[in-house]
C-alpha cells in the first residue's frame, strides 16, 4: 500500500502553493514580516552579511532573504537558532511589535484585512537607521558617544517646537 503524498489532495495537472500564514489576500502576515525585519535589523546592527547569516545557520542567502522579508515564515526551531547566531532573546524578534500588527494573527483576523498591510515608512526598517546605529556605536568614548545622543533629541525637540509654533 502506498503512503499518502503530501500533494495527493492536489488536482492532477494544477501547481499551488501553501497559502499558511498568509493574508487573505495572498501577502504574508504581517507578523512574520515584523520578524523578519528584527532579524534583519539585528544581523545588520551586529555587522553580518545575509550570506555569513545563512552559512551559521545551514540556509543560503536567499533564504534568508526570504525570512527578512516575511515571504518564508520562520518555524520556532529556526528562530531559536537565530537567537543563538544573533545573540539576542527570541522575545527580541517581536518586540516593538505595534498592535496593528499583533492584531494580524490568524487567531485574530477579521474579514476586513485592508489595514494589516505592513508599515512601509517605519524608520527602524531604513537602511540608513541600521547605519546611524551602527556607527554611533562603533565610537568608542562614552562621553562623545552621549554628546551625540543629547544633540540628535535637542536637534528633533528643536524642529518638533518650530513645526508646532507654525501650525
Amino acid at each position: 500500500m502506498a503512503l499518502p503524498q503530501e500533494d495527493d489532495d492536489i488536482e492532477e495537472g494544477t501547481a499551488q502553493r501553501s497559502t499558511r500564514g498568509r493574508m487573505p489576500s495572498g501577502k504574508p502576515n504581517p507578523v512574520d514580516v515584523h520578524v523578519g525585519s528584527r532579524v534583519r535589523l539585528r544581523r545588520t546592527l551586529l555587522g553580518m552579511s545575509q550570506e555569513k547569516l545563512g552559512e551559521a545557520i545551514g540556509l543560503t542567502f536567499q533564504q534568508v532573504q526570504k525570512y527578512e522579508r516575511g515571504a518564508n515564515r520562520i518555524g520556532a526551531s529556526r528562530l531559536w537558532d537565530l537567537s543563538r547566531v544573533l545573540d539576542c532573546p527570541v522575545s527580541f524578534f517581536f518586540e516593538e511589535m505595534d498592535e496593528q500588527t499583533a492584531s494580524a494573527s490568524p487567531r485574530n483576523l477579521s474579514l476586513d484585512t485592508r489595514d494589516l498591510e505592513p508599515r512601509e515608512n517605519d524608520p527602524m526598517t531604513k537602511r540608513e537607521t541600521l547605519e546611524l546605529v551602527r556607527a554611533y556605536y562603533r565610537i568608542k568614548d562614552y562621553h562623545v558617544r552621549r554628546r551625540i545622543y543629547e544633540l540628535a533629541r535637542s536637534l528633533a525637540t528643536t524642529e518638533e517646537t518650530a513645526t508646532a509654533l507654525e501650525e
